[in-house]
């Protein structure tokens, strides 16, 4: 069989009670946290510009923009949510993936499932799916593709969209081939982009894309079969001869699941995640020292260099350049003593106490090691005092990167409250995190999105 025909197999033969609990526990964590990054960038002004944008000359439909009163096509509020669940640069991450999992897939699949009056156990199951099926191929052709320039939260995220998507539909595995074929002609994003507007939109168009790709293959759409591995397919366009291992693609599907090992990432920070480990090890020092910017003479942020490729900016000159700044993290941390989602906007990057710091920083690359990923997470931050003294703290890996140093329930929860809280009231946020807490046990997703609206909210199921 083809690549796309043994995963399509494997895809076809989920359900949610062949999944482990704790499986369906990082699920749910993760289903929690993306529904809460998507409302607080439901006002964001690429969401809002794409939602103008892409629903000109269309009229209603069925599918909720999260954050407003307004429905529109199933295509349409999965680009537009998709594009709202990156806008901040706040969802959640996988080290396999080398981005953003669950973006591309739960706007999708939200869509969908709103189309179907799906439950919340049969969408538990869809979105595992599309997360294995999606970090499979990363398995295959990470980083390389990451270095080479390719955006994976997209490239790779379309897939995960296809196949979560086509296994809520229950397509049969010829059907769910065609849609991950699909997917391979839709696949795209550059990294060139990052700090742009079109970073987030990359992840609304997977989003769009894997939904579009399973819907046509539901309606008898062809596609080739061999499109990953043939000579002018996927891998071979995308990686180049001799830069993918194939078999690394289906081997060891569900064993262990990739949302339980390596396992889910939460972001405590709303920037790239590439300078999350340097702002912890700030944060340390900032705290156990009462450091004060006017103590500071210099410092100095090392991090790998896959990670410093695209987050040394000295000298950011938009709110989203500084979410890819290390240097302006940095100072933000110093000066702020904490980094939240206000920090990156009103040009808060243009803050004087911030601009007379920049020049005291310097961001450089660890020392060469080996290729074990565990340590391409970490950063080293070292602080000389204006008194002479050098303060330094290494942080292998950030709090919430993976199972082994989750983010604990109280700060999940406080994020979650203060990302629903920028477009829903508090009551509301605090109703709609106690039932995305309980969505197994939802007979009705359209129950759920109908909370998820500033009016016209009903009870969820």
């Amino acid at each position: 069989m083809t690549i796309a025909e043994t995963l399509a197999e494997r895809i076809a033969a989920v359900t949610f009670e062949s999944l482990p609990p704790d499986a369906v526990h990082w699920a749910k964590v993760a289903i929690l946290d993306t529904v809460g990054c998507i409302l607080a960038g439901a006002n964001e002004p690429c969401a809002q510009i794409i939602g103008r944008q892409a629903t000109i000359g269309t009229t209603g439909g069925d599918c909720l923009v999260f954050g407003h009163d307004r429905r529109v096509g199933p295509l349409e509020a999965a680009l537009i949510n998709g594009t709202a669940a990156h806008a901040l640069d706040y969802d959640d991450c996988s080290d396999t993936l080398g981005g953003h999992p669950s973006a591309p897939i739960l706007p999708a699949l939200f869509a969908l499932a709103e189309t179907r009056g799906s439950n919340g156990r049969d969408f538990i199951a869809a979105y595992v799916t599309g997360w294995e099926a999606e970090t499979r191929i990363a398995r295959g052709i990470n980083f390389h593709h990451y270095e080479k320039g390719w955006h994976p939260t997209a490239t790779i995220g379309v897939f995960g969209a296809a196949a979560a998507c086509a296994r809520l539909m229950g397509l049969p595995p010829e059907q769910i081939a065609r849609a991950l074929a699909l997917a391979a002609t839709f696949s795209s994003g550059i990294k060139a982009n990052f700090g742009t507007m079109t970073k987030p939109l990359h992840v609304g168009h997977a989003a769009r894309n894997g939904l579009l790709a399973a819907l046509l293959a539901s309606d008898d759409f062809t596609a080739r079969a061999d499109a990953f591995e043939h000579k002018q397919g996927f891998l071979n366009v995308f990686n180049g001869a001799g830069n993918y291992d194939a078999d690394r693609i289906t081997d060891g599907w569900g064993d262990p699941w990739d949302i339980v090992s390596p396992g889910l990432a939460i972001k405590q920070y709303p920037c790239c995640g590439s300078t999350h480990p340097a702002i912890d090890a700030m944060l340390m020092l900032v705290r156990e020292h009462d450091l004060k910017p006017s103590q500071v003479a210099r410092i100095e942020a090392q991090t790998h260099a896959r990670r410093l490729a695209h987050t040394n900016r000295p000298d950011p000159q938009s709110e989203l350049d500084a979410k890819f700044s290390v240097q302006y993290c940095l100072a933000r941390a110093l000066v702020s003593r904490q980094i939240g989602i206000e920090h990156f906007e009103v040009e808060s990057y243009r803050d004087p106490a911030i601009r007379s710091l920049l020049p005291r920083i310097l961001a450089t690359p660890q020392a060469a090691v080996d290729v074990d990923l565990s340590l391409h997470f970490g950063a080293d931050v070292q602080v000389t005092l204006t008194d002479g003294r050098v303060l330094t703290r290494h942080v292998p890996r950030p709090l919430g990167r993976g199972p082994e140093v989750p983010l604990p329930s109280d700060l999940l929860e406080m994020k979650f409250i203060n990302c629903a809280q920028r477009t829903l009231p508090a009551g509301s946020s605090h109703a709609l995190l106690s039932t995305l807490r309980g969505i197994e046990g939802i007979n009705n997703i359209r129950g759920l999105t109908n909370a998820m609206a500033p009016q016209d909210r009903e009870a969820a199921e």
